[in-house]
């Protein structure tokens, strides 16, 4: 549970810190969209060489990062699987039965988790390096034109902030259930398929019951404060671009150059 980095953020006074949060949400969204461009080992070698370099620039061990894969691991296995057994093509490097695994197939498998876990790892740095009521706030600012079209932006980013704050309180909460259930003899990690199924049911009860808790304060708050929708609300914060933001903006534009000339001529 401590590994789940969605909506956690590690305060930090960081190159990456200090960017406008509209800058890193358009730089993640520019990654992951030339990413799926690649073709090649170059061009994913090129990426992932772009990554650890922001990593670097923010300030923290690559092992939190790493760590934050952990949760995900089976998920991108099993993306990797699919890939290796269900993609056609020659040579047959094995076979059983009507299962083959083929060079493309192969190359695809990894190049698919090469590309799921630079993409965890892109927006992972966006998390952990920008607080969720910025992100909010961000995207609220990049949406703001949808409001002709009359779609409730406001609303949205209200919705992606309050979510991205309580993924890491239900997941402490999580953590403390369990450690109570524990500390009663109960077990989470012994027994067959049923008695683990029988034995999160304890679990899931309080939770659910402590989330719908939470949400009740957090309506009953925001009414006590003369929250109302559709209302246009003023900023504390209000959003700038500064030198850095420039500076991050070349350097996106020199990766995709580089990487459009890697990927077409490599």
């Amino acid at each position: 549970m401590n590994n789940i980095m969605i909506g956690r953020f590690v305060p930090g006074d960081s190159f990456i810190h200090r960017l406008d949060p509209r800058t890193k949400m358009i730089g993640t969204f520019v990654y992951i969209l030339v990413l799926l461009w690649a073709n090649s080992w170059a061009t994913y070698a090129w990426a992932a060489i772009f990554v650890l370099g922001l990593i670097r620039l923010t300030g923290q061990p690559f092992k939190l990062y790493w760590d934050g894969l952990k949760p995900i691991f089976w998920l991108i296995l099993f993306t990797v699987i699919l890939q290796l057994i269900f993609t056609p093509g020659t040579p047959v490097l094995y076979q059983l039965g009507p299962i083959k695994i083929t060079t493309p197939g192969l190359i695809n498998a990894v190049y698919v988790m090469l590309r799921f876990i630079l993409i965890i790892l892109m927006s992972t740095i966006l998390t952990l390096t920008t607080p969720p009521t910025s992100i909010a706030n961000a995207l609220e600012m990049l949406l703001g034109p949808l409001k002709k079209l009359r779609v409730p932006v406001a609303e949205l980013a209200l919705m992606l902030s309050i979510a991205l704050r309580f993924v890491p309180l239900l997941m402490d909460e999580t953590q403390k259930i369990m450690n109570a259930q524990k500390s009663r003899g109960m077990s989470f990690s012994t027994g067959g398929p049923i008695k683990r199924a029988k034995a999160i049911i304890p679990l899931l009860i309080p939770l659910f019951v402590g989330a719908l808790q939470r949400a009740l304060d957090l309506a009953n708050a925001m009414e006590v404060r003369g929250f109302k929708d559709a209302v246009q609300r003023t900023k504390y914060r209000v959003l700038h671009y500064g030198h850095n933001d420039m500076l991050a903006f070349v350097g996106l534009g020199v990766f995709v150059v580089i990487f459009a000339i890697v990927n077409l001529y490599l």
